[in-house]
């Protein structure tokens, strides 16, 4: 499965000067991570619409923090404080060694690519993946994305477990981004799609987040019975209309014992004694 960066939003120059370096010193940052030692700076200034002066500065600036590492050629790197804030930031994306557990049952069912999603402070997070043995195009998907939710069943599996008023707080008058052909962008409409969801148990993502590429996704929950995250698999359109039902009982089986996991009581795992 091909992964890129997810792009990061435009920084506006009106802001306060500060608040900007800092903005920029962040992208420069993700830039250098994602390029794995290829980041020059006439290349992260194309890339990041910097001035090459501007972009000198930030880079001086991470390198004097430990950020960042000069190597030969030009090129820069992310250096031991840099590499040590990445660990930290990813060691709270990962999920519980039980829920990876279940993920990992997830795929062995399927062998298409398995995600696990958690819904955390407001926001659904991908935590984890495990790619399918065909690999996918889904470009900027990855650990720690957060967008579309809108598009993407692992997200819809979630929003609709949701009050209507908190949906509502979240789409209304929001732009929903066309990301195919097949995406929907009306605001009732999603709320109309997450009801139906809500009373199947499943969520669909029909080539509406990647052309070709559909999903399916089922909820899981906490003790207190609100939703703390997804399970869903993504495979291609052609695959997906011969093995839909199957995947669906899979995503949904997952589920079922993610949440009896997190309430704490034995999971039941079928075929065990």
């Amino acid at each position: 499965m091909t992964h890129t960066a997810p792009p990061r939003p435009a920084i506006e120059d009106n802001e306060d000067g500060s608040l900007q370096t800092l903005l920029r010193g962040l992208d420069v940052l993700q830039a250098v991570a994602h390029l794995g030692g290829q980041a020059t700076a006439k290349s992260l200034s194309r890339q990041l619409d910097l001035s090459l002066g501007r972009c000198y500065h930030i880079l001086r600036t991470l390198k004097a923090g430990g950020y960042i590492v000069r190597l030969p050629g030009g090129r820069v790197d992310v250096g031991p404080h840099g590499a040590s804030l990445g660990r930290q930031l990813g060691a709270r994306f990962e999920p519980l060694p039980e829920l990876f557990a279940v993920l990992a049952r997830l795929h062995a069912r399927t062998r298409e690519t398995s995600y696990v999603s958690g819904w955390h402070h407001g926001v659904i997070t991908l935590l984890q993946f495990i790619a399918g043995e065909q690999a996918l195009g889904v470009g900027g998907l990855d650990v720690g994305y957060t967008g579309d939710l809108h598009a993407r069943a692992s997200c819809k599996a979630v929003l609709a477990h949701l009050p209507r008023e908190q949906i509502d707080i979240m789409f209304r008058g929001v732009e929903l981004r066309r990301l195919t052909a097949h995406t929907h962008r009306d605001v009732d409409s999603l709320t109309v799609e997450l009801s139906n969801i809500r009373r199947q148990g499943f969520a669909l993502d029909l080539e509406e987040f990647s052309e070709g590429i559909c999903c399916a996704s089922a909820a899981y929950f906490d003790h207190d019975g609100a939703p703390a995250g997804s399970y869903t698999v993504s495979l291609p359109v052609t695959r997906f209309r011969t093995t839909q039902r199957e995947l669906i009982a899979a995503v949904q089986e997952a589920a079922a014992i993610a949440t009896n996991l997190l309430r704490g009581h034995h999971p039941a795992v079928p075929g065990r004694d």
